[in-house]
């Protein structure tokens, strides 16, 4: 038996580990972490860029306003972003569905 096979391991439920990226739930909830980390490292490059490019407008008014504004957009961007994350959250909660596993209700 080769057990490198995708039927042969097993999450907690029993069931084998592709199924997680049949259901969407179980994906969604596998990429979460990921694409998290994704949205912190590009809020973080954002946030230097626009520094340096208010920084560099050299006064110009014009210049420093676009990247105050793209400063803002991207914090009320990861904003949202968290706040759909809790909501998403609360609504498995209500419905009773576990958060480790989702097949356990």
């Amino acid at each position: 038996m080769n057990t490198t096979s995708l039927d042969a391991i097993q999450i907690n439920s029993g069931l084998p580990s592709w199924i997680m990226f049949v259901q969407p739930l179980f994906f969604v909830l596998a990429a979460m972490p990921y694409l998290f980390a994704i949205a912190g490292i590009i809020l973080v490059l954002i946030i230097i860029s626009s520094g340096y490019q208010m920084m560099a407008s050299k006064g110009d008014p014009k210049v420093f306003q676009i990247a105050q504004g793209k400063l803002t957009t991207s914090v009320l961007g990861i904003v949202i972003i968290f706040v759909s994350y809790w909501v998403v959250l609360l609504v498995l909660k209500f419905l009773g569905i576990n958060f480790d596993n989702p097949l356990i209700r």
